[in-house]
């Protein structure tokens, strides 16, 4: 473990040593902190992302510094993030500060352009964002919200809106989303048993319906009446 301390020098394999015990330990931390930190950089997750990566980084970098530190340091900043978080969600006063409230960047067709500078945003940001949404006339904007995480949300005029069944009073069934049964050449069997299916109903099926072997499908779904869609290699 001499690699784990602070040296005058450190082999190759000390610094492999290094680098494994330090990406390992990342990995727990990001699961510790979780999905959240990931899938949502807002302003206290992007600063606790700034000051771990810096802490992790002297380590890897500098065999006169020791690892036992940085990640001392490391667990006490999560526990600080955790007990953040939990009071942000109790007092509302301090989720106003971290996650402000969104405010509106376009209102009825208008452009909001004072909000422009207080999200920190363009109007050529603003017109790429339309892009992706597939706007094509900000006028056809009834609300577009710059929201805490960075992005913005789009809402347009109900004579732009996509007609759906319920206004044309269609009725349909239940949304059902398929399942994944085979995953390049392998059945799910515990998702066969949560359909109530065993593997073998499942073989005659697919050789009865497509007349191939289950290691030629790379994928294969199946609702909730049963229909079978197979994708080959």
């Amino acid at each position: 473990m001499d690699f784990f301390h602070s040296q005058e020098s450190l082999t190759t394999i000390q610094w492999i040593l290094r680098a494994v015990i330090a990406y390992f330990f990342m990995l727990i931390i990001g699961k510790v902190m979780g999905q959240r930190s990931i899938s949502q950089l807002r302003l206290l997750d992007f600063v606790i992302a700034l000051i771990i990566g810096n802490i992790i980084a002297h380590p890897l970098s500098d065999e006169k510094l020791g690892m036992k530190g940085s990640m001392i340091t490391m667990i006490v900043l999560v526990v600080l993030y955790a007990m953040s978080i939990f009071i942000n969600l109790k007092l509302n006063k301090l989720r106003k500060v971290i996650d402000p409230p969104p405010f509106p960047l376009i209102e009825n067709g208008k452009i909001i352009y004072k909000n422009l500078g207080k999200a920190r945003i363009s109007l050529d940001d603003l017109l790429s964002e339309t892009r992706k949404d597939k706007i094509d006339d900000i006028q056809k904007v009834a609300l577009a919200l710059w929201e805490p995480d960075g992005t913005i949300s789009f809402f347009l005029e109900q004579n732009y809106q996509t007609v759906t069944k319920t206004d044309l009073q269609i009725k349909s069934d239940k949304f059902s989303l398929p399942r994944t049964i085979i995953k390049e050449g392998t059945i799910d069997i515990n998702e066969l048993k949560r359909m109530g299916k065993n593997e073998q109903w499942f073989r005659n099926k697919i050789n009865s319906t497509y007349h191939v072997d289950i290691s030629e499908v790379i994928l294969a779904t199946m609702d909730k009446n049963e229909k079978i869609t197979v994708l080959l290699y």
